[in-house]
């Protein structure tokens, strides 16, 4: 919890502004985690320094704009962009192979599912944009409707254990097993319904 304290106290003093950045930063790739930087956002609103609807529009607006600058240098500079020091560290040749073979097994699905992998988010993205597989509408569409779910349950959840910080401690553990059956849930129907059409086609 260090480094949400320290993250608290950062936000306290520097508003919207700080969390917007931090986000943008979690975007490109940067060693600090989006929930937790999501959660230190909803803490401040819960200690009074801000309205939390408002940090729930702030945090959607820093990780579209983080996750969006990243697909959109991808797009431009093509598999250039592999030769950037930065961009090196974090899809290295393999690991860019590697995330093009997810993409031929689960299409567009990976870009939503990305926004809950922490190691992966910012290769698949970066990969997405650099192999032009989807529009930048439609890859803002997928990583919005993510988003959508997991901005407002950290920022809330920072809002509501803003002075109990054991109870907050239980539920970002429990929050992020959560997101993970709900992705498991989800990706599950999705496979019954692909399976259950594709069974009415051959019977036709």
């Amino acid at each position: 919890m260090d480094l949400l304290n320290h993250l608290v106290d950062l936000f306290g003093q520097n508003g919207y502004a700080a969390v917007f950045l931090a986000l943008m930063l979690c975007g490109a790739g940067a060693p600090l985690p989006e929930d937790i930087t999501l959660v230190a956002g909803g803490i401040i609103t819960g200690l009074g320094y801000g309205d939390v609807h408002t940090m729930v529009g702030v945090g959607m607006a820093g990780v579209l704009v983080g996750d969006s600058t990243m697909f959109l240098l991808g797009r431009h500079f093509g598999a250039r962009i592999l030769r950037w020091r930065f961009v090196a560290r974090l899809l290295t040749p393999e690991r860019y192979a590697k995330v093009q073979e997810k993409f031929e097994r689960y299409g567009n699905r990976m870009m939503f599912v990305a926004r809950f992998l922490p190691g992966m988010r910012t290769a698949v993205f970066i990969t997405a944009g650099a192999t032009h597989r989807v529009g930048f509408f439609r890859f803002l569409l997928l990583d919005g409707l993510a988003a959508a779910i997991s901005v407002p349950l950290w920022v809330y959840l920072g809002y509501f254990g803003a002075h109990n910080h054991e109870w907050l401690a239980m539920w970002i553990h429990r929050g992020q097993t959560g997101i993970w059956l709900a992705i498991a849930a989800a990706l599950i129907a999705l496979a019954a319904l692909w399976w259950r059409r594709k069974k009415a086609t051959r019977d036709c």
